[in-house]
């Protein structure tokens, strides 16, 4: 038996679970417990945790099959699985991770026709101060929008692509270029201004800064200022849970219906993480 309790935050969405060691096997019948925790609180956090890459990988595959990201450059050798978030560098001066990920509102990977399951994040190193994460209940902003608005929404399907080639070609970043393939494979996807979520049967607002790109059947400047109006319910403050990273946190988001961001760190901190994917 597992001797653990599910803390809910103080805030619009997220709960703390409370002695568990995820990288001990965990029964099929707590595991229940814990995904409805999962579904109703959109983010579960597990601080202290000092698992092994291996241990990560089998707690991530509890939750559906694991999806490997498209930046092959950036995985961890040997875990195809694991993501390198970090701004540590190798032997050769190379980047081992990506030193910058998502300091936007985005959802992971909606330039994909099938968007992630769950997204999990481990922080093996962080930064004194900075480099928090905030997340925005997409919910909450769904029902924050009038009646009428939401009518509109109904009908309309918007253009999701990646961002990437536009932060590599910035000034001072470190990103490597997309080879032909990777290129080749980012064709953007559709997907309904408004989702249903499968499990929860819940509304969501689905569209983001990061990667929406215009609303389909809607000129670009009218596609412009209604994503910017949706984009102001999306991140308002009373959606937003705001994380200070720990050393040994462990965290997994629904990014069914939610956004993040990343915010700014000293560069001359480390911050290092390995982040896993679920499959829809």
């Amino acid at each position: 038996m597992h001797d653990i309790q599910i803390k809910p935050f103080i805030a619009p969405l997220g709960a703390e679970v409370i002695g568990l060691d995820c990288g001990k096997k965990i029964e099929t019948d707590f595991f229940t417990t814990l995904h409805s925790a999962f579904l109703k609180f959109g983010i579960l956090v597990f601080r202290d945790q000092r698992i092994s890459p291996d241990q990560l990988v089998v707690f991530s595959k509890l939750w559906g099959k694991t999806k490997k990201h498209i930046l092959v450059q950036y995985l961890k050798s040997g875990y195809p699985e694991l993501l390198l978030i970090s701004n540590k560098t190798g032997p050769d001066g190379k980047p081992l991770g990506i030193e910058d990920a998502g300091r936007y509102w985005h959802t992971d990977v909606s330039y994909e026709k099938k968007p992630p399951l769950a997204s999990l994040l481990y922080a093996l190193e962080v930064p004194k101060f900075g480099g928090d994460t905030l997340f925005a209940s997409q919910y909450r902003s769904y029902d924050l929008i009038p009646d009428e608005l939401k009518e509109r929404l109904r009908s309309l399907d918007a253009l999701h692509q990646f961002n990437y080639e536009e932060i590599q070609s910035k000034s001072g970043s470190k990103r490597e270029p997309l080879t032909k393939e990777q290129k080749n494979r980012l064709k953007g996807a559709v997907h309904p201004v408004v989702k249903t979520h499968p499990e929860t049967g819940r509304k969501v607002l689905y569209v983001n800064p990061g990667f929406t790109k215009k609303l389909l059947g809607v000129d670009q400047e009218n596609s412009d200022i209604l994503l910017n109006v949706l984009f102001g319910y999306a991140v308002q403050t009373e959606v937003i849970y705001q994380h200070n990273w720990r050393k040994g946190d462990l965290i997994i988001w629904d990014n069914r219906c939610l956004m993040h961001r990343a915010t700014p760190y000293d560069p001359l901190s480390i911050r290092h993480m390995y982040r896993s994917t679920v499959e829809s």
